[in-house]
This record gives C-alpha cells, sequence and structure tokens, in this order.
C-alpha cells in the first residue's frame, strides 16, 4: 500500500499540474476570441492601468480607440504596442484626445469615437482622478472637479454612446471603479463619493439596459498601486487601525486588474471586487455591524490627528 503511494502521489499531481495548464491556456485562447475584432474604447488609456488593458485588449485582437488627455504619451504607448505586436494578428490603435474633467467636450469626442469604426462594442471607463485631506480643507471646486473627472465625465460619455449599443442590441460597459464605492474611507470624502455615485448609476444602468442584451460590468479594486511600489514594513501598523487601513490601501498591480477586466469582459460578469481578505471583511462589518465599524474608524481618525505624518 505505502509502494504504491508513492508512485500514485507523484503521477496525481503531475496530472493536477498538467489539467492547469490546459486550463490557463484555453482560458487565454479563449479571452483573445471574446474581444477578437470587438471596437473597444478606453478611457485614461496612458495611464498604468490603462496601459495594460491596453496591452491585454490589442493582443487580443481588438479594435483599439485609446482616449488620453496626454497627446505626447498616447503616442508613446501607441508606438509601444505596434512594436510588439504582429500585424497580421492585431489592428492599429486610434487615438483620441480626451479629458473627462472637461465634462462639456465630451459630447463632441464621443462623435469622434463612433467616427473611428462607425460603432463601439466595449467601452471601459477607466479614468479616474484622486485627492486626500480632511473635507474642511478640501475646497469645493475641487469637489466638483472631482466629481466631473469620476462621476459625470464617465456617465456624459457612457450616455452618448449607449444608444448606439441599443440600437444594434449588443454592447458591453464596464466601470472601473473603487472599493471605496462601497466602503468610505476618512480624508477621502470627495473621491469616496464620487465613486459611490458612479456604482450606484452603473448599477441602476445595468438593469435599464438588460432588455437591450447590453452587459454592465463593474470592477472594484482596492487600489491600483505603482509598478515598482509595495508596501514595507513598520511602525505603521502598530495598531488595528493601522493595520487595517494599510492592509486596505496595499491594492493590487495594475497586470492582475487588466487580466481581471478581459475576464469581466469574456464572461460577461458583473460585479467584481479585487481585494484581500481585510478589506472584504470590513464591507460586511460595514453592513452587519456598522455602529463597530464606525467606532473603529473614528478611533483611528482620532489617533491620525495625535501622531505626526510618517515621511
Amino acid at each position: 500500500m505505502g509502494v504504491t503511494a508513492v508512485f500514485i502521489l507523484p503521477l496525481l499531481l503531475l496530472g493536477i499540474s498538467g489539467l492547469l495548464f490546459i486550463y490557463q491556456e484555453v482560458s487565454r485562447l479563449w479571452s483573445k476570441s471574446a474581444v477578437q475584432n470587438k471596437v473597444v474604447v478606453l478611457t485614461d488609456a496612458i495611464s498604468g492601468l490603462g496601459k495594460e488593458c491596453a496591452r491585454v485588449f490589442h493582443a487580443g485582437g481588438a479594435r483599439l480607440v485609446l482616449c488620453g488627455k496626454n497627446w505626447e504619451r498616447l503616442e508613446t504607448l501607441y508606438d509601444a504596442l505596434i512594436s510588439v505586436a504582429d500585424p497580421s494578428k492585431t489592428f492599429t490603435p486610434k487615438l483620441v484626445l480626451l479629458d473627462l474633467s472637461d465634462v462639456s467636450c465630451v459630447p463632441d469626442v464621443a462623435k469622434e469615437i463612433l467616427d473611428c469604426y462607425g460603432c463601439v462594442d466595449i467601452l471601459i471607463n477607466n479614468a479616474s482622478m484622486k485627492v486626500k485631506g480632511p473635507a474642511h480643507k478640501i475646497s469645493l471646486e475641487l469637489d466638483k472637479k472631482i466629481m466631473d473627472a469620476n462621476y459625470f465625465g464617465p456617465i456624459t460619455l457612457t450616455k452618448a454612446l449607449l444608444p448606439d449599443m441599443i440600437s444594434r442590441r449588443t454592447g458591453q460597459i464596464v466601470l472601473v471603479n473603487n472599493i471605496q464605492g462601497k466602503l468610505g474611507i476618512p480624508f477621502r470624502t470627495a473621491y469616496a463619493a464620487s465613486k459611490h455615485a458612479a456604482l450606484g448609476f452603473f448599477d441602476c444602468l445595468r438593469a435599464e439596459v438588460e432588455e437591450y442584451d447590453v452587459v454592465v460590468s463593474t470592477v472594484s479594486p482596492t487600489f491600483v498601486r505603482s509598478y515598482h511600489i509595495d508596501p514595507g514594513q513598520g511602525n505603521w501598523e502598530a495598531s488595528m487601525w493601522k493595520f487595517f487601513f494599510r492592509k486596505l490601501t496595499y491594492g493590487v498591480h495594475p497586470v492582475d486588474v487588466a487580466e481581471e477586466v478581459m475576464r469581466t469582459v469574456r464572461r460577461k460578469k458583473q460585479e467584481v471586487f479585487m481585494a484581500n481578505p481585510i478589506p472584504k471583511a470590513a464591507m460586511y462589518i460595514r453592513t452587519f455591524f456598522p455602529e463597530f465599524f464606525f467606532a473603529v474608524v473614528a478611533c483611528g481618525v482620532k489617533e491620525k490627528l495625535n501622531v505626526p505624518e510618517e515621511s
């Protein structure tokens, strides 16, 4: 019995490894076929996450329309994509100058986007603006700017492109949001408010357009961290509150979020949260034990006000 187990266990492990490899390869090919020849509009393509999404969808054979507010950086991204692509399997990306914080220009830009290929199959709302500070020190002007970039801009673009999807009875709209659309964090009042508003809009829109076979998806990571920045360990985690919020702000890598966006498009998922167990637990605590959650957060705010800021 023991000798048999010695031979069976390695074979079993080898078989499982082989099945996992096959599954990954099939998933990769399936992902590419899901967006091949599809017109994909990506906002804020020049951000870290935007670049990774552009890379993934371009490799999958999508007809990309890359939007950003800096033309030089758009051209740099364009050069990077075509330099590594197979011209026989990919399409040359289209570039469109777009600043979502300038809501008045969005309708005209939407027409320019539609003129690129005549339709839009997938819209990925990726643009976002962040601000951090006590609510009473953030000007109302900055509050409005955050709402324009994170809420009014994306919904204005969505409303402009949605009639095309409804008339063709096909399409998918993806909102790359943030966990703060569900869970507010102190000193990020304007940002959290804009993310709550955006999530509420697209949750409602999902039900409205379902009869037209238009899919609305939301992908909410904690934070999308920089490429080469990893959180260090130190005295910052001396208390429960500090430990909790440090874990919450660790974030995920842009590559991981881009791949999840691709999976969301392929599987037509409605809602995805990308977070480690601590932020997920916080969401449940906020829902079922709100008084405890508020007490922990308030305690942390008091502690933060009494402790000098770290450099």
